[in-house]
């Protein structure tokens, strides 16, 4: 999409903001942490690949092979089981539930390939429909779904919290938010927050990444939100107005507190960043999901839309209303 000057020096003026300092928890030393531990600028962005995201082919699972048994998932709303390739690598793999409806693995990896191209870290996640699994007695066929790898270069530490952190009222922390409103994010609890140590020695020691992103595409809701489904996910609104210079959203999930105080430059800012992503990119991000393209293409059209809503609050005149249509501000092209 082509901007104006204008929108384009708006949008440098927005990151080059100054931001609220981050700092350690409590109990941990006093500098301050770099805001590159949360969210990077992606200089690069209109070269990002969407498709096999910011690890590679070479990290990727071979659909092929044979993966050895580890162990079988026993909690969650998912099914899953952890498996090791013929290489030695250790994947997680999150498997779709009985009925098949409302399957997360497609909308984690699509998910995760939009948050890493606009600069929030991610783990390696693909996404492979099936795999031949050997568990002792012979080899079988299962379902796949999202395949997490166990990655050396980087070590789970544990979680974080989206309200006691150290970017709490940071830009990049705001359009993180916003961005999971956008997706229509229901699951939002601190367990799926994941915490890392990054080996290596570089200049960013931490990664706080957001991750079991699969509750999304669908409705938001306290309980069994539905999910990965394009009719809800067209009909359901995204902001509703503002109060008290904040802006207010149709989020139903159990986190409200969390979205009390997004301003409308917040908004903007998280628009104007997923705005910069070409349609191929689009395209690739729901590709990796495992997405056929006419189902991709509903999701993609209604993202476009809740960007060209959330550009609209540049202009932030009183009494604000949300835009009585959903037209796009440009047709969504359906490249492969």
């Amino acid at each position: 999409m082509m901007r104006s000057p204008l929108v384009a020096a708006w949008f440098l003026i927005a990151v080059s903001q100054p931001l609220v300092p981050a700092q350690r928890p409590a109990g941990s030393p006093s500098a301050p942490v770099p805001i590159g531990e949360l969210w990077q600028e992606p200089a690069d962005l209109a070269t990002r690949d969407l498709y096999f995201g910011p690890w590679g082919a070479e990290h990727a699972p071979d659909p092929d092979v044979h993966y050895t048994f580890v162990l079988r998932k026993e909690q969650g709303t998912n099914p899953g089981l952890t498996v090791r390739d013929p290489r030695g690598r250790e994947w997680h793999v999150k498997q779709p539930p009985h009925n098949d409806q409302g399957a997360e693995g497609p909308i984690e990896v699509t998910f995760s390939r939009v948050l890493s191209a606009i600069g929030y870290h991610q783990p390696p996640v693909y996404f492979v429909p099936w795999l031949n699994v050997n568990e002792g007695r012979g080899d079988g066929r299962e379902p796949g779904g999202r395949f997490r790898l166990t990655e050396k270069s980087i070590r789970h530490l544990g979680d974080w919290s989206f309200e006691q952190n150290p970017f709490v009222g940071s830009r990049p922390l705001q359009g993180l938010l916003v961005i999971l409103l956008m997706f229509n994010s229901s699951d939002l609890k601190t367990q799926n927050n994941a915490l890392y140590e990054v080996k290596g020695g570089g200049p960013i020691p931490q990664w706080y990444v957001v991750r079991d992103l699969g509750t999304a595409l669908g409705e938001t809701g306290r309980l069994a939100p539905q999910r990965g489904d394009p009719a809800i996910f067209e009909r359901e609104a995204f902001t509703t107005g503002l109060k008290d210079g904040f802006v207010t959203f149709n989020y139903h999930g159990g986190h409200p507190e969390l979205f009390r105080r997004i301003a409308p430059e917040d908004v903007v800012w998280a628009c104007e960043l997923l705005g910069r992503l070409t349609d191929r990119q689009w395209s690739d991000a729901f590709r990796a999901g495992g997405y056929p393209p006419a189902l991709a293409d509903r999701f993609i059209r209604r993202l476009h839309q809740k960007i060209a809503e959330g550009q609209q609050l540049r202009e932030r005149t009183p009494p604000f209303s949300a835009p009585r249509s959903l037209g796009l501000e440009r047709p969504f092209s359906g490249i492969r």
